[in-house]
């Protein structure tokens, strides 16, 4: 899902900790920098959200075990 960020967005995101980079994602490898279902990473790994950018959420994203609540 593609979306334009805007302020409301970036507060929301601080405020409840969104993720959605793929850094926190389950099936990314960090030593390979790649994603195991093969998708590309760099439009998924933005950097700090600003008014007006376009963020891409994937389909795919889990949040990894070790930043899962127990």
């Amino acid at each position: 899902m593609k979306t334009t960020v805007d302020l409301r967005l970036i507060e929301e995101a601080e405020a409840h900790d969104l993720r959605f980079r793929c850094d926190d994602c389950v099936y990314f490898d960090e030593n390979a920098e790649t994603c195991a279902h093969e998708y590309p990473v760099a439009e998924h790994r933005p950097p700090a959200l600003s008014p007006g950018m376009r963020v891409v959420f994937c389909k795919e994203f889990e949040l990894g075990q070790s930043d899962a609540v127990s």
